[in-house]
């Protein structure tokens, strides 16, 4: 198969402007909003970056940024401001 015919589970949701966000996500503090939801959209939706970016209407730059500092708190290796 080419890249073209395996479209993913999130891309369809794109092309009609719908996906479903759980609000269970931002329950968890220990990680802002902004970094739950990505995290969310690039782990569980399977979406790029970049279309990321564009769904929120940000630059890609900051939306790796963003998943990364996610990353790193869950990981425990960057404290949040409250500690």
């Amino acid at each position: 198969m080419n890249k073209i015919t395996m479209k993913r589970d999130g891309r369809n949701a794109i092309d009609q402007g719908f996906i479903e966000i759980p609000t269970f996500l931002f329950k968890d503090r220990s990680v802002a909003v902004l970094e739950a939801l990505v995290e969310y959209l690039k782990d569980h939706k399977s979406l790029t970056f970049h279309e990321i970016a564009m769904l929120l209407n940000r630059n890609d730059r900051t939306i790796w940024t963003v998943y990364r500092r996610a990353k790193l708190k869950r990981k425990g290796l960057v404290r949040s401001r409250e500690e």
